[in-house]
């Protein structure tokens, strides 16, 4: 996975990095695994312009064997990776931390697409998405500033999640606070329609297994799972995906034992990007054959039975 990683960065590490440069890698992997360009997954890339810029979205579907793309019933896993940009210039020249999301999800992409041309095909198909912007504007946060976005978490959500997601894993650069005091990478509580829920079993076993060290779990508020422009304190951008989806989501947090600053370049550790995107990859192929359940849908349902749904913190406003 790190040559994925490495091979990622050297194209995102550059003034003019785009989503076309990162699409042409992505089809030049699947050519040398030897994948029939008629049949293989195709690489898309959308530019949106917002109010502060434009940005990048690359996506790709790798069908499973048994996925909805082949006409089969197993669950489709989306794999997000979350950040405002993964360059920060002209005030900042490099990567910033905040890339670290969109790394690890253009690396897990190569490697599924990879797999998938050589005979390695998971049960359940896989949608993976990030944007690519190397000139995104930063913006004052506490305890250490933030890389901001060209477009809206809104328009994030409406590029990057989709109806055919059964489950989602949204990675995201989580540095920049004084909460998880750890370097490599932390697994949040399940957020579904509005709700906290426990922390997967299944998923913290994957955790531990990629890592090799005991899990780490990423604390998580009201606030953090509710739309961003309400004027209140989030963490991040982890769990926004959250606000535009009714299935259930998890972020994947990459961490840092001290605050970083989003827009901080040097910042980003290629070890711990490889294990947040070996961890996602290890999700997809339990996921489509029916295991790493996200949350218990029995215990939902009655938690929505006995208190009502939660859906209005999915919404700007009740």
């Amino acid at each position: 996975m790190l040559k994925y990683v490495l091979d990622v960065i050297e194209l995102l590490d550059r003034p003019r990095t785009s989503g076309e440069l990162l699409a042409e890698h992505l089809r030049s992997v699947q050519a040398a695994a030897g994948a029939d360009p008629a049949t293989a997954p195709r690489v898309e890339v959308r530019t949106v312009t917002g109010d502060k810029g434009s940005t990048d979205f690359v996506s790709v579907t790798v069908p499973g064997r048994r996925g909805r793309a082949n006409g089969g019933d197993a669950p489709t896993l989306g794999i997000l990776g979350r950040l405002g940009g993964v360059g920060a210039r002209p005030e900042r020249i490099g990567l910033v931390s905040d890339a670290d999301g969109a790394v690890a999800a253009l690396s897990a992409a190569a490697k599924l697409l990879d797999m998938h041309a050589r005979g390695d095909v998971l049960d359940g198909d896989v949608t993976l998405s990030t944007h690519v912007c190397g000139w995104a504007p930063t913006q004052p946060h506490d305890p250490v500033p933030f890389m901001d976005s060209p477009v809206d978490t809104l328009v994030c959500n409406r590029e990057e999640v989709s109806a055919e997601m059964d489950a989602v894993v949204s990675i995201d650069t989580t540095k920049g606070n004084r909460l998880l005091s750890h370097r490599g990478i932390a697994l949040s509580p399940t957020i579904c329609q509005g709700w906290i829920l426990r922390v997967s079993e299944d998923l913290l076993s994957v955790l531990e297994t990629v890592t090799g060290e005991p899990a780490r779990v990423l604390p998580v508020t009201t606030q953090d799972i509710t739309p961003y422009g309400n004027g209140v304190h989030h963490i991040n951008s982890i769990l926004q995906p959250a606000v535009a989806t009714t299935a259930p989501v998890v972020g994947l947090a990459i961490t840092a034992a001290t605050p970083v600053a989003g827009c901080a370049t040097g910042a980003s550790h290629e070890t711990d990007i490889a294990a947040a995107a070996r961890f996602a990859i290890e999700t997809a192929k339990e996921f489509g054959r029916g295991g790493a359940r996200f949350l218990d849908r029995e215990e939902f349902d009655r938690l929505v039975e006995l208190y009502g749904p939660m859906t209005r913190l999915q919404a700007l406003e009740a």
